[in-house]
């Protein structure tokens, strides 16, 4: 059986949340003291399936985000939440399966989502008749074998990236890889706009949140629940038919 990543680390975290000494929970479970030690201490490599099941069905947990998902990383919001059995995704890898679409050759296309298809996208996003829809486009030096959509933007925020800009960006299908201030493409569940392209830092462990800044200073710094983020993008690249806008010299 393949070591389980997060197995000892979340089972710590669980039990000290529910305020049981080991050999509390060894007595509650039925097994030796020893057992919970080791497991948390990462010493018993290949932990019994039945030890497995018998403490994830204990916290109610599901076995595969009790071994699959770094608990540590979750807010107080989504350990309560997945306390109460509900479950949660840190990573954005569970939310759903992205569409593609390949050419003749086998090899992924790159789709571009033009601004009149950006209202249904976000409703269309995961119906593969509506990504094989949208316009294909093939430029150089861009990553091979990578999953790679092309978005317009508006507005000034992202100045000194101008109005009406193409972004180029690259799926990202571990949240948890996300490094501060990484430029994203967003696609969001609600508001008005659905998507949008800021400067990302995770504030995932902490509040459950990501926090997204401007480029253009003028705009203030604000938070997105995680929940409502449906997919991330990270910046590649971008086209633009306008020069950026520069300082005159004096």
């Amino acid at each position: 059986m393949k070591k389980p990543t997060f197995w000892a680390g979340n089972l710590r975290t669980l039990r000290t949340r529910k305020k049981l000494s080991q050999q509390h929970l060894a007595d509650l479970l039925g097994i030796n003291r020893n057992k919970i030690t080791a497991q948390e201490s990462g010493k018993t490599r290949n932990p019994r399936l039945e030890d497995l099941v018998l403490i994830s069905d204990f916290f109610r947990v599901d076995l595969d985000t009790f071994i699959r998902t770094d608990l540590q990383q979750a807010s107080e919001e989504q350990l309560t939440e997945l306390e109460a059995g509900n479950t949660i995704d840190l990573t954005g890898r569970h939310i759903r399966i992205l569409p593609i679409t390949v050419d003749q050759s086998n090899e992924e296309n790159m789709e571009y989502v033009p601004a009149r298809a950006k209202a249904g996208y976000r409703s269309g996003f995961a119906d593969p008749e509506f990504i094989a829809g949208l316009p294909k486009f093939s430029l150089p030096e861009l990553p091979r074998g990578k999953t790679i959509r092309m978005f317009p933007i508006s507005g000034d925020s992202m100045q000194p990236i101008p109005d009406g800009s193409h972004i180029i960006a690259q799926y990202l299908e571990d949240w948890s890889h996300l490094k501060d201030n990484t430029a994203c493409v967003l696609v969001l569940k609600g508001g008005e706009e659905d998507i949008i392209f800021k400067l990302v830092s995770s504030r995932i462990k902490q509040k459950g949140t990501l926090l997204l800044r401007s480029l253009n200073e003028e705009y203030d710094d604000f938070e997105v629940p995680i929940n409502e983020v449906m997919e991330i993008w990270t910046f590649i690249g971008y086209l633009s038919k306008q020069l950026p806008e520069v300082t005159a010299m004096q």
